[in-house]
């Protein structure tokens, strides 16, 4: 199959520019309205903040910082409710698993591990970072057991879950909050000390430059070598300057926020440094967002490269004809939610480990908006469709319009109403899309 086929014809003069833009590029055009409407949102609070209020808070390098360390955390349960929500279930557990995972690190490494090894000692975090993944794998695991081979719904399971588990979080500590928590494990939190600094944030950066580059390279040979229909050339470097283009910039406003004039000083003294040679001294990538991102990364070669991610989506359009076609769907449920819990536990330490603490209220209504996420992103709740990357975006559409919100001084039941409004708008144009697209 040639470029010349796949790019000219009578079906293709008669499309408009946009559609042709479109063909050739492989944009989802989804993904394009999730991006407008991120720049509205940003844009809207912004400006709406200068002329009310007189402070343009939105658009600065200190509150788009903090608001990609507070969407890490829903971003990997999103990634995880994708595939869920594509095989046509639900998850409404995950808030209060985080709640219980994170109480169970807490108590670990508080209570228990400094009895064992000593207080402080390195291994602490290592050692309750995988007890609780093996925690939170464990509940998913237990949730797909009943979803796949007792058959209960998912909604009834998860809903009963949310209710057990918020309880179990509070009986395990009788509503005590559990800190301080050991302080290697709070750098997963983000902060100052929890981020990479400016040099081995442009490292990062360069690296996924050359990946993007290398994975461009890669995708055009194994298209020519099975024949698949090739992008234009122009297009490859559109995509791959544009993407870049957004690496470099991201990363250069995490390094243009700097750190605040007490902390440069703490830490001069702390290391016997002079505080007049730190000067601007940039947070860089929060080590929050770096582990966010790598699970977007995971995820989506799981959802697109493996056999696993090709039986989810084939489970999600039709599970009756998956099953005759040999999928274990029964196992593949259960691996699902254990891996969605895998995911929770994740997050869950990123949650704790920001708020230097461990409380029964942790990820309360997290469900909520990780679901919303998940949605707004475009994953379809009839199944059979959706995307990692989509999840990601949702998520940071929903954390921006409540930094927004909160910033320009809304009121929290307003706040609510328009994130429900946002969330059923979502779900009419996935409707209205995939009617469209039949």
């Amino acid at each position: 199959m040639s470029n010349a086929q796949t790019l000219s014809g009578p079906a293709m003069v008669q499309e408009g520019p946009i559609k042709t833009f479109l063909r050739a590029t492989e944009i989802d055009s989804r993904m394009l309205g999730m991006i407008g409407a991120l720049v509205v949102i940003w844009l809207g609070f912004n400006y709406y903040g200068y002329f009310v209020n007189g402070n343009a808070a939105f658009l600065t390098y200190r509150n788009l910082w903090t608001l990609s360390v507070q969407t890490a955390s829903i971003t990997v349960m999103a990634t995880g409710m994708v595939l869920v929500i594509v095989t046509r279930n639900i998850d409404l557990s995950v808030g209060s698993m985080l709640g219980v995972t994170a109480m169970f690190m807490g108590i670990f490494q508080v209570w228990v591990l400094p009895q064992w090894l000593g207080l402080g000692h390195p291994a602490i975090w290592i050692i309750t970072v995988l007890a609780g993944l093996l925690v939170g794998t464990l509940i998913g695991t237990f949730h797909g057991y009943l979803i796949a081979y007792l058959e209960i719904p998912s909604f009834i399971v998860t809903l009963g879950g949310l209710l057990v588990w918020r309880g179990a979080a509070w009986l395990m500590a009788r509503g005590e909050t559990i800190a301080p928590l050991d302080a290697t494990f709070a750098l997963i939190g983000g902060g100052p000390y929890g981020s990479i600094g400016t040099t081995a944030s442009w490292i990062v950066a360069v690296i996924a430059c050359v990946g993007i580059v290398l994975l461009q390279v890669s995708a055009r040979r194994q298209r020519m070598r099975f024949g698949f229909p090739m992008r234009p050339v122009w297009a490859e470097y559109l995509i791959g300057f544009i993407s870049m283009i957004i690496v470099l910039g991201a990363t250069y406003v995490m390094n243009s926020y700097f750190w605040p004039k007490g902390i440069v000083r703490e830490y001069a003294i702390a290391h016997n440094i002079d505080p007049a040679t730190l000067v601007n001294v940039g947070h860089g990538w929060a080590i929050p967002v770096l582990i966010a991102l790598f699970v977007v990364m995971a995820m989506t070669f799981v959802a697109t490269r493996t056999k696993f991610g090709r039986y989810v989506f084939a489970m999600g359009g039709n599970p009756e004809a998956a099953e005759l076609a040999g999928i274990n769907t029964k196992r593949m449920t259960m691996l699902i939610f254990s891996l969605m819990g895998f995911l929770v536990a994740i997050s869950a330490s990123i949650s704790s480990a920001r708020l230097r603490a461990s409380t029964a209220d942790l990820g309360r209504i997290d469900e909520l908006y990780v679901i919303a996420a998940a949605v707004i992103g475009g994953t379809s709740l009839a199944g059979g469709s959706g995307t990692i990357y989509g999840a990601m975006i949702g998520a940071l559409v929903m954390q921006s319009l409540y930094s927004g919100m909160s910033l320009v001084g809304f009121d929290v039941s307003i706040q609510s109403m328009v994130v429900g409004a946002v969330l059923v708008l979502a779900v009419y144009i996935d409707t209205v899309y995939r009617k469209h697209a039949s």
